[in-house]
């Protein structure tokens, strides 16, 4: 990293663990432009629905790039507090200023490290996301890994949606537009206060991110579909990886916002974590083929996506026989997540028949889905158990009633065989069997998708 950049500043505060906030393992990517601009429109395009009026900071490297988006920055304007834009003065950069008296170019020196970063740091009550990124230099690129066009280049950093990063590095990109604008820096410190003070008040709306994802999703997806590159300056292989870097951060934005609905749980921040790992080992007792064990896996992690939604309508035109809730919906929108919906629409069914959303009874359910749904049950009483009885109750004691709880079910909500099956995990939980500590690792979430996993499988009913 670039000694100096504001990624190299959050990176350093967090690996030596200072700083006013909770220490938190940045986890870094490789981007293409061409990923990171797509990602980017997502989110800026999402200030234009937000209630209230949001700080914006961005870093566009060179002028050039950002009087290409200065129209779109208008319109963004209009729906903003304040919008600060950072970027090597080149022709026609200070006349951009001159349209929105909320928005303010700040000219920086070629020498200074922010000139070779690719920044978007939003920042409101309700709504958070930041992009921060920075150019890999030329000895970086191995021989013939070398970009042929601008949309190769790549960037190194890290994308997130996580309120108290955000605004840690709003507040280290407002102190370095001080080296340059002192007032200005005066001027956005004061805009920021609110949220310093009281940072454990304002938070993302779940509903809101999920909008955002999808949009995210689909602008990733439109890029993907689109590739135009001549075939004498893109090799396929090239086309490939590009390819490739969209769709993992479509993945990514969904264990992103996951990420974030366990990082808002006062109770569990692990659940999706915990979950993910008891239905892996349920996965492996039954000696599912790797590719199902990863499946399952992955809806394990986004399995709390659903319940957000039930909150809002559903969405029966996709399937007029089963109601589809609009989180498993979002998942839909990208195809190889669509196995990974049904699983987790189909969680809520009963062994009995008597569930929702399809009223589906023994195996008629999907098998990832009875699963899923048994260790969903099985990690929120254990939980609720050792969080509200933990200091009376030793964990394993706590295991064994919530098992109790889920066997008086067998026949009527659970399928009698996975029950079985869960008893063996609860003796290896009251042996000493750990659950994890610390959140799961989201850039190596594509292994999830590797392999050769069907998109769809004989274990889906095509009820829904």
């Amino acid at each position: 990293m670039r000694s100096g950049s504001i990624l190299q500043k959050l990176a350093a505060a967090h690996q030596n663990g200072d700083g006013n906030y909770p220490h938190t393992p940045l986890q870094y990517g490789v981007y293409y432009k061409n990923t990171l601009i797509a990602l980017c429109h997502a989110l800026e395009d999402s200030i234009l629905e937000l209630e209230e009026e949001p700080i914006v900071l961005a870093a566009f490297q060179q002028g050039k790039w950002y009087m290409q988006e200065a129209e779109r920055y208008q319109q963004l304007a209009a729906k903003s507090q304040n919008i600060t834009i950072l970027a090597q003065p080149e022709a026609g950069f200070a006349e951009g200023a001159s349209k929105n008296d909320n928005v303010t170019l700040v000219p920086i020196e070629p020498e200074d490290p922010v000139a070779h970063e690719w920044h978007l740091i939003i920042l409101s009550p309700s709504y958070t996301a930041m992009v921060l990124c920075q150019e890999l230099p030329p000895e970086e690129y191995s021989e013939d890994d070398k970009p042929h066009s601008d949309l190769e280049r790549k960037f190194y950093g890290f994308w997130t949606f996580e309120p108290h990063l955000v605004l840690e590095a709003m507040e280290l990109a407002i102190a370095h537009t001080g080296r340059y604008q002192p007032q200005l820096q005066s001027f956005l410190n004061e805009k920021v206060a609110p949220y310093r003070q009281h940072t454990k008040r304002f938070a993302p709306s779940p509903d809101f991110i999920c909008t955002v994802v999808g949009r995210v999703v689909d602008y990733l997806r439109h890029h993907e579909s689109s590739f135009g590159f001549p075939e004498s300056n893109v090799s396929k292989a090239h086309q490939d990886a590009l390819q490739q870097n969209l769709v993992a951060n479509e993945l990514q934005s969904f264990l992103r916002m996951a990420q974030l609905i366990d990082e808002f749980d006062p109770v569990n921040p692990q659940a999706a974590n915990e979950t993910s790992v008891l239905t892996e080992m349920m996965g492996q007792l039954l000696d599912l083929p790797a590719w199902q064990v990863k499946r399952l896996r992955l809806a394990a992690l986004l399995h709390r996506l659903s319940p957000l939604s039930l909150l809002g309508a559903t969405d029966a035109t996709d399937a007029p026989s089963c109601p589809i809730p609009s989180g498993a919906q979002v998942l839909r929108k990208m195809p190889r997540l669509q196995a990974i919906a049904k699983i987790i629409n189909h969680q809520s069914e009963r062994w009995d028949g008597q569930g929702q959303p399809g009223h589906l009874s023994g195996e008629e359910i999907p098998l990832e889905s009875r699963i899923l749904g048994l260790v969903v049950a099985f990690q929120q009483r254990f939980n609720h158990l050792r969080s509200t009885q933990g200091e009376t109750l030793s964990e394993a004691e706590c295991a064994a009633r919530s098992f109790a709880e889920c066997e008086a079910e067998s026949e009527k909500r659970w399928d009698p065989n996975l029950v079985q099956l869960l008893s063996l995990l609860v003796k290896g939980l009251q042996q000493g069997l750990n659950l994890p500590t610390t959140p799961f690792h989201l850039q190596t979430g594509m292994w999830l998708m590797e392999g050769s996993m069907p998109q769809q499988s004989n274990v889906i009913s095509e009820r829904t």
